[in-house]
């Protein structure tokens, strides 16, 4: 459960430490006060979407730490390679002014997506827009999945999907028409031709365009050569390096007996001899083998504008060029057997037609069954939530996808009621009340947060449109599942705040010219002031604390009767 909710710098709040406990937790205050800010805070925490506006008016960055405690994910820390503690784990989150994020676990850090994950295993939040997606029926399904854990089989489904539409795919770019089909034969007729008569030759351009360098210096390059072997080998008039290298070595090598330091000098010139006689033997061979002609450089620089020209078409580099040529044969390979292809592909489609239906035939069995438990359990919800009448179905139909199979299945699921005895049933969204949709949205995330394996529960003003006796029995049903899970709730509704363990109020005050959230923890006497104001508004009176008094009564009777 989530223990303790440190904030720092979050809108209006300056600072503020929350200690939760186990059981249903209530939030009230007034409108504006701060409320939604402490779940943005917790929704932050667990890595979920934000933006730096949330951080406070002058702040540089804003904090939430979030300590849970109980039951952990180990399986994921073990597997993200976070240290197991059966202590607790500490999330922290650091929302900095320039849009960056530190995001840390137990003070180690890690990503936002990660963090995302480990939060959404720790605690989930129920808001006002759930009720949005109750009337979309493209969530219906995902509800539905949900509920009945059909993930494995729905994965086998999209594999056999996806290889299915897959060959579609491939038959389709295959079925051009006949005049299509000669164009573009033609087109890779040519370029096969026109790349194949350039016999063009991996890295080629790379040793032309050295070659041609070489060329262009040529003069440079002979003058170069010359001066050196000059140096080395002297000429008519002059000895070279090599020569008086070689008078020094016969001079130190006649009197080497004289000292180990000249045996020593005496090798070193050897060396060095050998060395000057290997450098003029290269320079030699080089100014032998060197042969330039203006027409070797005319034709390197023809050929390289060939190569210039195609790459023009082909690619940036010769291999490249070579690889196009290579796809351009295998595609026209293709296009040539195309008849032959397209009838072993659809051979192979009409398998995997077989493949996908069997699968989402087995798929389609196991929603329905989920659906006739589903609608059992929410039937038994709102029962709960004094809607005995109210009928709830999941209604199937084929898949308008292709063969009606689609990524998703090969349903199409929608969720429908009939608000009152004798009326038809009709899609959720145009016959659901607030009210109404309140307390459905409730009973059906009740069902799914069943076994969902998360420890803690945040609904955020959920309770929109529920007054009086809807308004008791949604309490009732909270504190229900209060037994069972943490249970955090923002409200405006006294029967809702009457009937929890631990009541905080928000409250919105101002200090130094700034405006601040106070958040604090109420006794008894102070939740008889709070639903007072909940009760009857701003001005509290003993008529009102009387009544206040007596729904905490009923709520205490409530609990001591379960």
């Amino acid at each position: 459960m989530l223990s303790l909710l440190h904030i720092e710098n979050i809108a209006i709040i300056e600072s503020a430490d929350i200690s939760f406990d186990g059981g249903f937790n209530v939030l009230t205050g007034e409108t504006g006060a701060g409320k939604s800010i402490v779940i943005d805070a917790i929704s932050a925490v667990l890595g979920e979407r934000t933006s730096r506006e949330l951080i406070r008016t002058g702040a540089k960055s804003a904090v939430v730490n979030a300590v849970f405690t109980g039951s952990l994910p180990a399986k994921w820390l073990e597997d993200n390679g976070f240290p197991v503690t059966d202590e607790e784990l500490m999330l922290q989150r650091e929302i900095q002014g320039d849009g960056r994020n530190a995001c840390r676990v137990n003070g180690r850090p890690l990503t936002v997506a990660q963090l995302r994950e480990l939060g959404r295993q720790l605690l989930n939040i129920h808001g006002q827009h759930d009720g949005q997606q109750l009337l979309d029926p493209d969530c219906h399904l995902g509800y539905l999945d949900s509920f009945g854990k059909t993930g494995p089989l729905l994965e086998d489904y999209q594999t056999a999907y996806r290889s299915m539409a897959s060959l579609r795919k491939r038959i389709a770019e295959l079925e051009m028409d006949e005049a299509e089909r000669s164009r573009r034969v033609d087109t890779l007729e040519y370029q096969i031709k026109e790349l194949e008569r350039a016999e063009l030759r991996p890295g080629e351009d790379e040793e032309l365009d050295a070659r041609k360098t070489l060329l262009r210096s040529s003069g440079k390059l002979m003058e170069a050569i010359q001066e050196a072997q000059f140096a080395l080998s002297g000429g008519e008039d002059n000895q070279g390096a090599c020569d008086l290298i070689s008078e020094a070595e016969g001079a130190i090598r006649s009197v080497t007996r004289l000292g180990p330091q000249l045996e020593e000098l005496g090798e070193k010139l050897t060396n060095l001899r050998y060395a000057a006689d290997d450098a003029a033997e290269v320079l030699r061979d080089f100014a032998d083998e060197f042969d330039f002609s203006p027409e070797e450089l005319d034709r390197l620089e023809s050929r390289l504008d060939v190569i210039y020209r195609l790459k023009k078409k082909y690619g940036p580099t010769v291999a490249d060029m070579i690889d196009y040529l290579e796809r351009s044969k295998a595609e026209l390979e293709q296009i040539q057997d195309a008849d032959d292809t397209i009838q072993r592909l659809e051979k192979e489609l009409e398998k995997a037609k077989k493949e996908a239906a069997k699968r989402g035939a087995a798929l389609t069995k196991a929603r329905k069954k989920a659906a006739d438990n589903l609608q059992k359990r929410v039937q038994e919800e709102l029962h709960q939530l004094d809607m005995p009448k109210v009928q709830f179905v999941t209604d199937f139909a084929p898949s308008p996808g292709q063969d009606s199979m689609d990524d998703t299945g090969m349903d199409q699921v929608q969720f429908l009621m009939s608000a009152n005895l004798g009326e038809a049933l009709k899609p959720i969204q145009k016959v659901a009340s607030g009210g109404e949709l309140a307390r459905i949205m409730l009973a059906l995330k009740n069902v799914l947060a069943e076994d969902d394996g998360i420890g803690s529960l945040v609904f955020d003003e959920v309770d929109t449109g529920v007054s009086g006796r809807a308004a008791q029995k949604v309490a009732e049903k909270m504190a229900d599942v209060a037994r069972r899970k943490q249970v955090l709730c923002v409200t405006h509704l006294p029967q809702i705040a009457a009937m929890a363990d631990t009541h905080f109020s928000v409250e919105k005050g101002e200090k130094k010219g700034r405006t601040f959230t106070n958040v604090a923890r109420l006794d008894r006497e102070g939740r008889v002031e709070e639903l007072a104001r909940l009760i009857g508004g701003a001005a509290v009176t003993d008529v009102l604390r009387q009544s206040a008094s007596e729904l905490l009564e009923q709520a205490e009777a409530y609990h001591n009767k379960k």
